[in-house]
């Protein structure tokens, strides 16, 4: 039967030979699994990777040295080191999974971050960033930021906001950050004539910033109809001139005479009338400008608010350049009065000269006043300039800001 039970008793039966061990054919079949299992678990580490990156070996833990998908290298430079003109390079960020990011340092110091998607079936856009905006967004212009306000008993007055934010930065008018010439143009006065007002805000270009007059009507409206039309606005504060009282700044005007409370509580009324506005300038005041113990408290509360002031210097004995740099405000000088005389003749010239200031030193600021003749002059004459390689720029982009020593 071939089974040892049907064996005959005593006799021996042939025995089958040992099936030997294949240790070769063991190790060959060990290897194919292990090799199986790596590349599943190369792939599904490739799938489920947020940006197919991974930091270079050996390389500790914040290392700006990276390796792309393709394996090759990637440096980027140390930190507080240049990367050089032109020279771009990758950066892993998991919040931009299917993109590559590169940044590129121009010579004007700014960064360009690309945005470009990997490799797909046809080409995708490029998404090229400069970096976050100076300023309100174009559609949100006309209405205030609420978290730079704070209620007061003279109205609503601006303050730095929780995160550090300034109503000078929030209300700015964005420029283009190139070197150059720059100049920026203050017309102000406005509020005091209803058809003056409307005009500048019509005819002047959206780069020209305007002053609106405290004791102005209808300045919110006016207000919300400039910043839709892209200006950057200042607040003329009524201040006593050397000749006062012959010469009357008006209603609310700082006086030395007059106690810092009093002085600034006639500040807040003026300010709590409009919102929007990167800073304040004087109307007059060449007394009040040149009396350290007057100005000190208001320079102090301006530097509190994040607002920049704008002396329109005509007064030489003025200190608010000085008193400014103490308390971190943001300052300015205008270089000229462009309408003393007002004449198109007169103004043109005032308005070459003003040219030629930027060109010497880069950067110029010139002031007027809504008066027909300067709309109309200084309109006609942007146009112009435009075409010599000068750029327009609201206020805050030339004033002297201790944010950015």
């Amino acid at each position: 039967m071939g089974t040892d039970l049907n064996a005959p008793l005593g006799q021996s039966r042939k025995e089958r030979p040992a099936r030997k061990y294949d240790l070769r054919r063991t190790i060959g079949y060990s290897s194919l699994c292990i090799f199986a299992l790596a590349i599943i678990g190369v792939s599904g580490w490739s799938a489920f990777s947020p940006d197919g990156l991974t930091r270079a070996p050996g390389a500790p833990d914040g290392s700006e040295t990276t390796i792309a998908s393709s394996g090759q290298a990637a440096p980027l430079a140390e930190p507080g080191q240049p990367r050089g003109n032109g020279a771009a390079s990758l950066r892993p960020n998991g919040a931009f999974s299917g993109v590559h990011v590169e940044e590129m340092l121009t010579n004007d110091g700014a960064t360009v971050t690309k945005y470009t998607p990997r490799s797909r079936e046809s080409d995708g856009p490029a998404l090229i960033s400069t970096g976050s905006a100076r300023g309100q967004d174009p559609r949100m212009a006309a209405l205030p930021n609420e978290h730079l306000l704070e209620d007061s008993p003279q109205g609503r007055l601006p303050i730095v906001g929780p995160d550090g934010s300034r109503p000078m930065d929030q209300y700015a008018r964005p420029w283009s950050g190139a070197r150059g010439v720059r100049i920026g143009l203050v017309v102000g006065g406005l509020g005091l004539s209803q058809t003056g007002t409307q005009r500048a805000i019509n005819e002047l270009p959206p780069e020209v910033t305007l002053a609106f007059a405290a004791a102005g009507n209808s300045l919110q409206r006016w207000m919300q109809e400039a910043r839709r039309d892209g200006h950057e606005i200042l607040l003329q504060i009524p201040m006593e001139p050397f000749d006062y009282p012959d010469n009357d700044p008006g209603p609310r005007a700082l006086r030395v005479s007059l106690s810092a409370t009093k002085n600034l509580a006639e500040l807040h009324r003026s300010m709590g009338e409009i919102t929007n506005y990167t800073g304040i300038m004087n109307y007059l005041g060449g007394r009040f400008l040149s009396e350290a113990d007057a100005l000190e408290p208001v320079m102090r509360d301006l530097g509190k608010r994040g607002l920049l002031f704008l002396d329109d210097g005509t007064s030489a004995q003025s200190l608010s350049g000085t008193l400014a740099g103490a308390f971190d405000v943001p300052h300015g000088y205008a270089d000229l009065v462009v309408d003393g005389e007002i004449s198109r003749g007169a103004i043109l010239r005032k308005l070459d000269e003003l040219e030629r200031i930027a060109r010497r030193n880069g950067g110029a600021i010139g002031v007027a006043s809504a008066f027909d003749e300067s709309v109309e002059t200084i309109a006609k004459w942007m146009e112009e300039a435009g075409g010599r390689g000068i750029e327009f720029v609201g206020v805050s982009a030339l004033v002297n800001d201790p944010q950015q020593r």
